[in-house]
């Protein structure tokens, strides 16, 4: 009882330790743990031992495939459920920048929550740190962001999703220069007009240029389309004053979004809109701002991952469990004969976890290699109250690796017991058993 309680004690601390190992970190224990077989002779016993065993690897191909597709599925699932929170998160970061600058009312979680009187609005493009344009103007949008239903493409007659409606002006174009017309023409200041982004119009019905949509109780024009690659693609936008008025916001703007002469303005940019008793503001980085924004969701999407991927993972365990067992005491008789003429326990435990961390190393490769081909940069998007986001999902080296460690986390979890039951059962009662 007490070996069993001291075993589950320092598997919990080897599972610790290697879920925040780094790649470089497992390439070091590789080698050195090569060179111990290699090098040693409880190592060469070990190696001795483990081709044996992986040569009849063949001969249970069914009991094997088991534990490959079960850590493959695991695996799978895992990556493709942090690459939905990975690209979710990347769209979002990819929106900011450290020369754009954002400024909200204070204490505001968002633009669509903000409210800017004209004061405000007045005054903060008047700070230090703006660019100018051509002509002098400083460089700074006041904008204001709604949220607007609109039908879903190829839904149920009637279904409408919600999208961010972003009134902008001419300066928005100044900030954001990334931000381009695919198709159709900018809308016209002053008229009932859209322009669209790529991930709405792949979403929503009726996006094309040329066609007419109902926001509020009015009747839009779709003037273009627009690309930006980040999170703006999943916006419409139209002319600011007209989207106020529409939903009663006249006079008063959500935020003001401004390019800084370079990311070095910003500290002061921030402090000289913070120093002025007229201004109740929060002041921050595009980057920072967008980056926060996608924390949350991020974070949950995460916790549902890793949640899945613990509950498939027990399943994948026992599968192991049962396998490597059954494969043990079939070859009860090879294991005692080798133990009664030399081999101590460790070669044989290391043997054992060989063969079946080589397993779970295939499902993991293979899970990993699925996920990939499947899942990376495949599109999705969200949909809530406030508006939908539309992005890629985004394999990353970095989650392939996490998936492989969670491989060969089940490898070692469901090799250990049956090892070390091979290697303390005494030598007689292993050979009274056949």
């Amino acid at each position: 009882m007490l070996f069993n309680l001291l075993l589950v004690l320092i598997l919990t601390a080897v599972i610790a330790l290697w879920v925040i190992l780094p790649w470089q970190g497992a390439l070091a224990l590789a080698a050195l743990f090569t060179a111990w077989l290699l090098l040693t002779r409880r190592g060469q016993q070990a190696s001795s031992v483990a081709r044996v065993g992986i040569s009849t690897l063949p001969q249970r191909l069914g009991a094997s495939a088991v534990i490959v597709v079960g850590i493959a599925g695991v695996v799978g699932v895992l990556v493709a459920l942090l690459a939905m929170a990975e690209g979710y998160s990347q769209t979002l970061r990819n929106t900011g920048s450290r020369d754009t600058a954002i400024v909200l009312r204070g204490a505001s979680a968002s633009e669509v929550m903000s409210v800017l009187d004209s004061t405000s609005v007045t005054l903060i493009p008047q700070a230090p740190g703006i660019a100018r344009d051509a002509q002098g103007r400083p460089i700074a949008s006041p904008e204001i962001v709604v949220a607007a239903n609109l039908p879903i493409k190829n839904g149920a007659p009637g279904e409408e999703g919600s999208v961010q409606l972003r009134g902008v002006g001419e300066q928005a174009w100044a900030v954001r220069p990334h931000v381009r017309i695919v198709e159709g023409r900018r809308f016209k200041p002053g008229l009932r007009e859209l322009v669209v982004g790529k991930g709405a119009a792949k979403q929503f019905a009726g996006m094309q240029p040329g066609r007419e949509v109902r926001l509020g109780s009015q009747t839009w024009t779709v003037a273009g389309v627009f690309a930006s690659g980040d999170a703006l693609e999943s916006e419409i936008w139209g002319d600011v004053p007209v989207v106020a008025d529409t939903y009663r916001r006249a006079g008063s703007r959500g935020a003001v979004t401004a390019r800084l002469t370079s990311p070095e303005a910003f500290e002061g940019f921030k402090a000289a809109l913070e120093a002025n008793p007229q201004l109740k503001v929060d002041v921050e980085t595009t980057l920072d701002y967008f980056s926060k924004q996608s924390e949350r969701m991020t974070k949950v999407i995460r916790i549902i991952g890793i949640t899945v991927g613990i509950i498939m993972a027990i399943g994948a365990m026992f599968g192991a469990l049962n396998t490597m067992f059954a494969a043990v005491a079939a070859r009860a008789r090879e294991i005692a004969t080798l133990r009664a003429i030399g081999f101590g326990g460790l070669p044989v435990v290391v043997a054992v976890m060989l063969e079946t961390m080589l397993l779970a190393l295939a499902g993991g490769i293979l899970g990993g290699l699925l996920a990939w081909a499947i899942f990376n940069d495949y599109s999705a998007s969200t949909l809530g109250a406030v508006g939908q986001l539309s992005f890629e999902l985004k394999v990353t080296p970095e989650l392939l690796w996490t998936g492989l460690k969670w491989a060969l986390a089940i490898g070692f979890i469901g090799g250990l017991f049956p090892a070390v039951r091979a290697a303390r059962v005494p030598v007689t009662t292993a050979l009274r058993e056949l």
